[in-house]
């Protein structure tokens, strides 16, 4: 159950219509998170550490980051978070 990380093109992500996702924010935190469906998700602003059992990821502004569902992981906000994002 791993996390993927990308770095598409932004006429891709026009494309898929990312930029007209739902826009999601939170500050510099650390809390506990479940996954329980697929959520796609561009990084806009912001840097965070995911830790899973699985692993532990930095995802950053222009990363495009899909976490599956079940996923259970904690999300450590480095610098305030702003986010597209679509649950499957």
């Amino acid at each position: 159950m791993k996390i993927e990380v990308e770095q598409p093109e932004p006429n891709e992500l026009k494309e898929e219509g990312v930029y007209s996702w739902p826009v999601w924010e939170h500050d510099e935190d650390k809390f506990d998170w479940f996954y329980d469906k697929t959520e796609n998700c561009l990084i806009l602003e912001g840097e965070a550490t995911i830790i899973s059992e699985f692993e532990a990821i930095t995802i950053k502004t222009g990363d495009f980051v899909t976490f599956p569902a079940g996923l259970e992981c904690v999300w450590d906000i480095h610098s305030a978070i702003k986010k597209h994002y679509s649950f499957e």
